[in-house]
Parts: structure tokens; sequence; C-alpha cells
């Protein structure tokens, strides 16, 4: 036969099948898109959050964080809709050095938590690089069984170059938590440094997480930071650290002798916890709850709030004038022109800065 008679089908024909749907109309296509566009209202985002929204409480949060002019507007008026909701957790700090386990330790206490069915939210702050300023924000990942549970939230968020590492807007951030019904509110810093007052003035209770063994049972005597806890818990105390542990313990029992009494008349405990084994987490949570029963009874509870709130109000001021001056477009310019005249020593630093203040 002929080669040209063979009939031949290839593999790649097209067969006859479902029929293609037709494409989308250009009117529906635009409706999406302006759906996709629109945003939220205050009053939508405010009825959300109210309703336990996670969504709704997630762009609000954004909106809080942005340093846009418009949605700064928009952010101060959802949270002034929400204060009256606010006001009503227990909002705990947890700091500690880089790898005391912090993630591990929250995500213990979260899970026990949200099992005597509470609320728990959990801001985490990540570390921003200096160069970059970027930030990996992979407190979520570390924490694979809690942020399954559907009683918590966890929002981590750039330290950027804020005070004691905390997002800028956190404060904040725990009002909406609040209003969208958490009961318990966990702030995580990056870590422990020169300005950790950042945390302890925006929670009820501050707690410093530490190691045994790992050589700085002398530095957690420092005054700073062990003036700041309401508890220290010393982590990983299992296997073969556990002596370590209980040896460290002693220690820092010692030195809380040493300094004086807080004027939340609250004497710092001590205590143990394997964050990884579950273990202690229960005694932890008892201390928590003691020291909230305490400092409401004596009345500390709502006078530290209120204090809080004195402090922050200052701190808004100076980050407030901060922003505007560096963003006048006047300052720009005759930053960009004092320091080349600083690089070419014809004035100095203070006399630049004395300059560009006065303008």
């Amino acid at each position: 036969m002929a080669k040209d008679n063979i009939s031949r089908k290839s593999a790649l024909e097209e067969k006859e099948g479902i029929t293609s749907p037709e494409t989308t109309s250009s009117a529906s296509a635009n409706r999406i898109k302006t759906n996709r566009k629109r945003q939220p209202s205050v009053q939508e985002l405010v009825k959300g959050i109210i309703n336990g929204d996670i969504t709704a409480l997630s762009r609000a949060i954004t909106l809080v964080e942005s340093t846009n002019q418009r949605h700064t507007e928009k952010a101060n008026a959802i949270i002034t809709a929400c204060l009256p909701h606010s006001n009503t957790s227990k909002r705990i700090g947890i700091t500690g050095v880089p790898g005391v386990g912090k993630s591990t330790f929250i995500e213990a206490l979260g899970v026990y938590l949200t099992k005597k069915e509470h609320k728990v939210a959990v801001l985490a702050v990540d570390p921003s690089s200096t160069l970059s300023k970027g930030s990996i924000l992979g407190d979520k990942t570390r924490m694979e069984d809690l942020v399954k549970d559907k009683a918590a939230f966890i929002r981590p968020s750039p330290s950027g170059n804020s005070l004691g590492g905390v997002a800028r807007k956190t404060r904040e951030t725990i009002i909406l938590c609040e209003a969208a019904g958490f009961d318990t509110i966990i702030i995580e810093t990056v870590g422990v440094g020169q300005s950790e007052t950042a945390v302890h003035s925006m929670v009820d209770f501050f707690l410093l997480l530490k190691l045994a063994g790992a050589g700085d049972e002398l530095q957690g005597i420092k005054r700073g930071i062990i003036e700041m806890a309401d508890a220290i818990v010393i982590n990983k105390a299992d296997g073969e650290n556990l002596k370590a542990a209980k040896s460290a313990k002693l220690e820092f029992n010692r030195a809380l002798h040493l300094y004086p009494i807080k004027d939340s008349g609250w004497t710092p405990k001590v205590s143990l916890c394997s964050a990884l084994e579950k273990e202690g987490i229960a005694e932890v949570w008892d201390m928590i709850t003691d020291y909230i029963d305490h400092t409401k009874n004596n009345g500390y509870l709502e006078k530290n709030r209120s204090n809080q709130n004195l402090f922050w109000l200052l701190q808004t001021i100076d980050e407030r004038l901060k922003s505007n001056f560096y963003n006048s477009p006047k300052i720009k310019i005759e930053l960009k022109n004092q320091m080349q005249l600083i690089e070419e020593g014809k004035t100095t630093p203070f006399a630049a800065a004395e300059y560009l203040l006065n303008l």
C-alpha cells in the first residue's frame, strides 16, 4: 500500500470531550476585579473583629502596622471603636536569650490554655535585619500545633528599629485582639536586650525564660532584667539537664532575695519546666493566675495599666515628632547637605544637628 494512503492518527490529536465553558464575560471580570480591590470599611472591620472574625482582625492589624497616612487614620478609627471591648485579657510578656526555647514554651502554654477553653493570641516579634530591613517571620512554622488550633491566633511582626524589639504597633494590636475575644495575649520578644522595658510597659506579667548549664546563671543576676521579671522559668529542665536546672533554681532564688520588694507587692517566683516534654506548664500558668489575682485585689493591676497608658502617650509623641522631622521635604534636602559638609570637615555633627533642629 502506498505510504500516502495509510491513515495515521497523531497521539496528540484532540478528541471530543467535555465542551469548554464560555470565557468569563467582561462585566463579570470587572466585578471580580472590583471586589478584590475593594477594601472593607471601618464599620465592617469593627463588626468582624467583635464577632471574632480572624480575617477582619488580620486586616485591621495590617492597617495598624502600616505607615501610610490614610491607613493610619482608618486604623485609629478602628482602635477607637474597639476600645470599649478591650482591657479584658491577661497580658503576658515572655523574653529570654535566643535559643532558650521561647517559641516551644509559648506553643506548649498556648495548647494547654486552649484545652482549658481559653482563647490565646500570640504576638510574636521577629528580628529585622539592620542591613536588608527584612524579617523571616517564621514563628508560625515553629508552632505547628498551635497554628492549627481554632482557639489560637498567631501574628508574627517584624521588629523594625522599634524599642526593645517590639513591633511598632504591638500595643494597638493588643486592643484589637482583646476586642476579638482573646482572653490571653502573649507577647514574644526578640530576646534580652538593653530596651526590654518596652515589653514590660505593655504587659501585666513579665516572664523571663532561662537556661541551666548554659553559663548564664551569673549573667541572670544582673539587675536590669531580673528587676522587671515577675517570674523566672528555667526551661529544658529534663534528662541530664535536670540536675543543673535545680541548681540554677537555687541560685536564682538566692539572687531574688537581694532585690527590693516590688510595687506590686508580689515576690517573684522561680519555676522549672520542659516545654518539649510539656512538663511544668500547668505550674507556670497557676503562678501567672496567682499574680493576676494578687494585683487585682491590691489595685496594682489597674494602676499599672493606667501608668502604661501615660508611658505610651509620651512614646507616641516622641515617635511622631521624629517621623515628622525626617519626613519633612526641607529636612531631607538639608540633611544631605549637612552630611556632605561633615564628610568634608566643614562642620561638626553637633553644629549640623543644631542647624537642622532650628529649621
